[in-house]
């Protein structure tokens, strides 16, 4: 398969991109396997189909990919999602995105979620010196982007309109993924497919700017090409002042696509609890409207409040 490119994406104008939120209380559909199950406590949703993506190391690592209703893989292109779920690049599982996947596939993108290898702490003495046990992850963050657009026509998807993201450390491998294009790759994988894609979604992405290995190093690769970004943030998120560094970085190459949602008051994981959830699914559906990826009204609404950071107050701290 050809390499795939950035789609070209209309100017955002962050003065005019304003969150508005509605109390109702929503109600989930996906295509695929089940519906998604709502209630006063919070929603659940059921496992995607089930797709192994790699076998590495004995352990075969898989995704799960929801998607849209009435969905015709041999005729459609719709585009495409793929989110990691955090965990300290240790732990986590699948069920961290199922609903958002869920609710993305309802409007319109062929959604999935990865998992991945994690060394256990064990392992860690055994490295050689100088390298971070979070480089597996990135590798097969790079695997499953790759399976991806190697299967588009399968799974009825554009491989040219990918959005990747996650949450946490999960955030931190996908935007190394793309940013770190020539490092981590696994040799088993197909050649001729990149890994770039088309925007982020990212939710409090865990980086490190002063980490000594510059491959799992986000800020020693970024560039005039990262892709457009909407990023989540607590107020009081511990993991907020390496996001700044990023920030003013990306703003002193040039970089003005970037919109950053912070949620007065809260910490880390915020956004995996209603009345947040809602909040930052809504405000994604938005931004993905605005780059052309989505159309209509989100389905989802919500009282929750955030505001729009556009950066500058961080940049002169």
């Amino acid at each position: 398969m050809a390499n795939s490119h950035h789609m070209k994406i209309p100017a955002l104008r962050l003065a005019a991109f304003s969150l508005l939120l509605v109390a109702v209380q929503p109600r989930l559909t996906a295509a695929g396997p089940a519906e998604a199950d709502t209630s006063d406590t919070g929603r659940m949703a059921p496992p995607g189909k089930s797709y192994v993506y790699k076998s590495a190391g004995g352990e075969p690592q898989s995704l799960e990919v929801y998607f849209p209703k009435d969905h015709a893989p041999a005729t459609a292109r719709a585009p495409a999602l793929l989110l990691f779920h955090g965990g300290g690049w240790s732990r986590g599982s699948l069920d961290q995105f199922r609903v958002a996947c869920a609710y993305f596939a309802n409007r319109g993108f062929v959604a999935a979620t990865a998992d991945y290898r994690m060394h256990k702490k064990e392992d860690v003495p055994g490295l050689p010196a100088g390298e971070s046990f979070k480089r597996l992850c990135v590798t097969d963050a790079k695997s499953a982007i790759r399976w991806m657009k190697q299967h588009a026509v399968e799974l009825g998807l554009d491989p040219q309109r990918l959005v990747t993201g996650g949450g946490s450390a999960g955030g931190h491998i996908a935007v190394l993924a793309s940013a770190n294009p020539r490092g981590l790759d696994d040799p088993a994988d197909p050649r001729g497919i990149d890994t770039t894609v088309v925007a982020h979604l990212l939710f409090n992405p865990a980086f490190t700017p002063k980490d000594a290995d510059a491959e799992i190093n986000v800020l020693a690769h970024l560039g005039p090409g990262f892709p457009p970004a909407v990023v989540f943030f607590g107020s009081e998120d511990r993991w907020k002042p390496a996001w700044d560094e990023t920030q003013r970085k990306l703003k002193a190459l040039g970089h003005t696509t970037t919109v950053q949602w912070v949620a007065p008051g809260l910490i880390h994981g915020f956004y995996l609890k209603p009345p947040w959830e809602d909040a930052t699914l809504v405000a994604a559906d938005r931004f993905f409207a605005r780059l052309g990826l989505l159309q209509g009204e989100p389905t989802l609404r919500t009282d929750a409040a955030m505001r729009l950071d556009t950066g500058e107050a961080s940049a002169e701290r």
